[in-house]
């Protein structure tokens, strides 16, 4: 028979900043406008690729903390 496998408690709340990157770029008519510039690449380039950097900067953290937190290992 196999044993269930426990949920560590409290990880829950790590999921909370994935939607982060959602939310950030949910709403395209807020980052839509070539100013302020960044190296010469409108702001609309820039602040995107800027959220892919973070977005997995943040799935890494939630990912060690997750795996950190586990009750198996």
């Amino acid at each position: 028979m196999e044993q269930p496998v426990k949920k560590a408690r409290g990880t829950k709340w790590w999921l909370a900043p994935l939607v982060l990157p959602y939310v950030a770029l949910l709403f395209p008519q807020i980052y839509a406008r070539s100013t302020p510039a960044l190296f010469g690449f409108p702001f609309f380039y820039w602040y995107q690729f800027l959220w892919v950097i973070l977005a997995s900067a943040i799935m890494g953290l939630v990912y060690l903390k997750m795996r950190l937190s586990s009750s198996y290992k």
